[in-house]
């Protein structure tokens, strides 16, 4: 089941995003920042057991530019098709709010380009996008992927 995250659900996206996190994967975020960023939130939960096993964000950058970010699934849950349906559900929202250009900063281009995400330069992206990368520990040598997808063509 994907819905949109209620506060409730804050500490199990903090859990799940320190988790890959300490593997290197991505950068967690504070739990400050999550409950400020609440409504960016999609959830995937387990019907039967109404645990949440993955984790997605679409945060908006400019009128015209997204970000999907914070994409985890449950080391238990991966290859269920909860992280297309999630990635799917930003994909919508964005369209919903008339965004033109997404873009992710990626350790798994081959995920994204099934959604047509093409990979790109990191510094064709607007400088504002960075301001969080500078509280990460590989910054400035980032090694993720960035890439974009255009919308509403």
């Amino acid at each position: 089941m994907i819905r949109k995250a209620r506060i409730e659900d804050i500490p199990s996206i903090h859990l799940l995003l320190r988790h890959y996190d300490d593997k290197g994967d991505m950068l967690a975020r504070p739990l400050s920042q999550l409950y400020d960023h609440l409504r960016d939130f999609w959830v995937c939960k387990d019907e039967k057991t109404d645990e949440l096993t993955g984790c997605c964000a679409l945060q908006f950058c400019w009128e015209d530019l997204a970000e999907i970010r914070s994409l985890a699934v449950k080391e238990e849950y991966k290859n269920s098709g909860a992280g297309t349906l999630l990635v799917d559900r930003c994909i919508q929202e964005a369209i919903v709010f008339n965004i033109s250009k997404l873009f992710v900063l990626t350790y798994q281009p081959s995920f994204f380009e099934r959604f047509d995400f093409t990979k790109i330069d990191r510094s064709e992206l607007p400088k504002k996008i960075w301001s969080d990368c500078m509280f990460c520990v590989k910054f400035p040598d980032c090694d993720e992927t960035a890439m974009t997808k255009k919308l509403n063509e």
